[in-house]
């Protein structure tokens, strides 16, 4: 996959597009803001990891993305399909049609009365699909458990049961997959075995991926973690694989803040601790950059810091920008 998060790659259009994404929920007499103007782009073959604490507003976006909730504003699009404006018999033709999904309990993911094929099969049935059976046995070859189809869930393990849950939400072929702590109650080998089929299906189908997780062998195997935080996607990290001069292959990640559609941007937590920022910052724009400074009035109502170029003065700033750009700890 090429191409910077928010553009389009090979033309095709993104997959999913997140737009203000608000989710308020009324809770007695009280008001719950879930989702607080959540932007999101996922291209459309992309794999990408969503991470954040409890409460973040992870649950809530993966329920509006599967067409089980609908949010109180903003808009969301999945695979061309404007999910605020659909009727009740298109939301349900998207739930089969358009979007996979992959729960954290493997129980109630399989029937427990059906075989894994006739598992596979269910959800093209009930989409009128005739001649199930060849088609179902194919994703079951692709998950690795062609040998298993004759089980019932009862003598699977829990990974067989995910991989057999992945089989299920590709049967229709869906457009995107999402996989909602996949592999939360699994160990960290089984968990490796079916992240292992997510990627295939990935690359094998073309299908896009939108895992939340927990775990830091799903996030560190993706190209692109976005972390949540207070209901609005807060840092992405990316990750690129590079060759060093002595043809040693490594993954380089780095850490990015997300300028929403707004134009709001979210400090990491540990960056406004350690500078003691609070209620407002001074900004400043530079040839190539905005720095960010505490609110430190001097004496003469100008912030003042220690180093700090006074304003006005290209040749100091200047001085300062080099300065600043061999000391990481210097604000961004």
């Amino acid at each position: 996959m090429s191409g910077l998060p928010g553009s389009p790659v090979h033309g095709r259009p993104p997959a999913i597009v997140c737009e203000n994404l608000v989710r308020i929920f009324k809770v007695a007499d009280l008001e719950v803001v879930a989702l607080q103007g959540l932007d999101l782009v996922v291209q459309a073959g992309e794999i990408v990891a969503i991470v954040g604490a409890s409460g973040s507003g992870k649950s809530t976006l993966m329920g509006i993305l599967g067409g089980m909730d609908l949010p109180s504003a903003g808009s969301v699009t999945v695979a061309g399909h404007d999910l605020t404006r659909m009727s009740r018999d298109e939301r349900t033709a998207y739930r089969r049609r358009v979007v996979g999904v992959i729960g954290q309990q493997t129980e109630r993911n399989l029937l427990p009365y059906l075989t894994a094929v006739e598992n596979v099969e269910v959800p093209m049935i009930l989409d009128g699909v005739r001649h199930t059976r060849a088609r179902a046995l194919e994703l079951l070859q692709l998950v690795g458990l062609d040998a298993r189809g004759d089980h019932r869930p009862d003598r699977l393990s829990g990974g067989e049961q995910q991989r057999v849950a992945a089989a299920i939400a590709l049967a229709n072929g869906p457009a995107v997959l999402l996989a909602d702590e996949p592999t939360g109650e699994l160990d960290s080998a089984t968990a490796a075995e079916v992240f292992g089929v997510l990627r295939l299906a990935n690359r094998e189908l073309g299908t896009t991926i939108l895992v939340v997780t927990h775990d830091p062998l799903v996030a560190e195997h993706v190209e692109r973690t976005v972390a949540i935080r207070d209901g609005r996607t807060s840092t992405e990290t990316l990750r690129r694989r590079v060759t060093s001069d002595d043809g040693r292959h490594e993954v380089i990640a780095e850490e990015y803040a997300v300028l929403d559609r707004a134009g709001r941007v979210q400090l990491p937590r540990g960056h406004v601790a350690q500078l003691g920022l609070r209620d407002r910052v001074q900004l400043r724009l530079q040839a190539d950059h905005v720095g960010i400074w505490p609110d430190r009035p001097g004496a003469d109502g100008a912030a003042s810091r220690a180093g700090e170029p006074a304003a006005g003065d290209p040749a100091a700033e200047a001085a300062a920008d080099k300065a600043a750009a061999h000391d990481p700890e210097a604000p961004a």
